[in-house]
């Protein structure tokens, strides 16, 4: 007879871009040490990066991620192997719609992008650190193209997990009724992007988590938020990602100008949010921790997320 899982209510706290520079790095390591975060997304081409590994690899509690950048931000391959995705300088293009149609329509831009996402994979690998998981750089990693070149790479490279932002609609506006035409329309691509994605995540047992929050309301995450939120999450596993960090900041107030950052990270480190989490029962985990999980489950019970 198999012996049910208890089904409890875990949470992932995500903080992305990890390496954008010194004040997100500072932000997220006190999220973490200081507050409910977990687990960040690293940045291999950002202005900070090196020294996002030294605190990574001094900071051995945090679980570290790629986050992987194909818009608003710099290539590891030089210009002259891109000439398709960058400019001389070796930047993607800013607007995500455009670099999205061009990684689609263009066949020279697709081998391209597989490229860099094989050499931001090798970055991060080279500099001593085992990725728990992939994301992208506004979600970047759920445009078809590249979702079909990192689903093809990530078993070469033994990465075993990939966000999949597909968040609740209902519950989403009933937290925060502001935006509503946006989140509507970021609800209907993503949920056939997610869809797409889970299919052939579940077909090469690979994990993701059950649920995910974060996604319609970034860079607008505070304390009220959070304390509606956390009573509403589900059982099973939940991502939740943010973006904490200290201000001010120039790279911040370069490419996400309207992001609270600063409300993010008092959020994350509240202590109302803390004692919420405790007294919820809520298991803080991190994508490390559920494939350590997946993987001592017997052959016969496992799963994905």
């Amino acid at each position: 007879m198999t012996m049910s899982v208890p089904l409890t209510r875990r949470l992932i706290v995500n903080g992305d871009d990890f390496g954008m520079s010194s004040q997100v790095n500072a932000g997220i390591l006190h999220a973490h040490r200081h507050g409910i975060l977990t687990n960040t997304s690293l940045m291999v081409t950002g202005t900070a990066w090196e020294d996002a590994v030294a605190l990574a690899k001094a900071t051995p509690s945090l679980s570290v991620g790629l986050h992987l950048t194909l818009v608003q931000g710099r290539s590891v391959l030089p210009s002259h192997s891109l000439p398709s995705i960058t400019d001389y300088a070796g930047n993607f293009p800013d607007n995500p719609t455009l670099a999205g149609l061009r990684y689609f329509f263009s066949p020279q831009a697709r081998v391209e992008v597989r490229d860099e996402c094989r050499a931001q994979i090798e970055r991060f690998l080279s500099a001593g650190l085992v990725p728990a998981q992939i994301d992208g750089h506004l979600n970047i990693h759920m445009h078809p193209v590249v979702q079909d070149i990192l689903l093809a790479l990530m078993p070469e490279y033994g990465i075993l997990a990939l966000r999949v932002p597909q968040e609740s609609l209902a519950l989403s506006l009933a937290l925060d009724a502001r935006q509503g035409l946006r989140k509507r329309w970021e609800s209907a691509v993503f949920t056939c992007l997610s869809w797409r994605a889970k299919k052939r995540l579940r077909a090469r047992r690979l994990a993701f988590p059950d649920t995910l929050f974060g996604f319609h309301q970034s860079g607008n995450i505070d304390e009220p938020y959070l304390l509606r939120l956390l009573p509403q999450l589900p059982a099973g596993v939940t991502e939740l990602y943010c973006h904490p960090a200290f201000l001010p900041c120039s790279e911040v107030e370069r490419w996400t100008p309207t992001y609270r950052r600063d409300h993010e990270l008092a959020a994350l480190t509240s202590s109302a949010v803390r004692a919420a989490v405790t007294d919820l029962g809520i298991v803080l985990i991190s994508y490390r921790d559920l494939l350590s999980e997946k993987e001592r489950r017997p052959s016969h019970e496992q799963y994905c997320y």
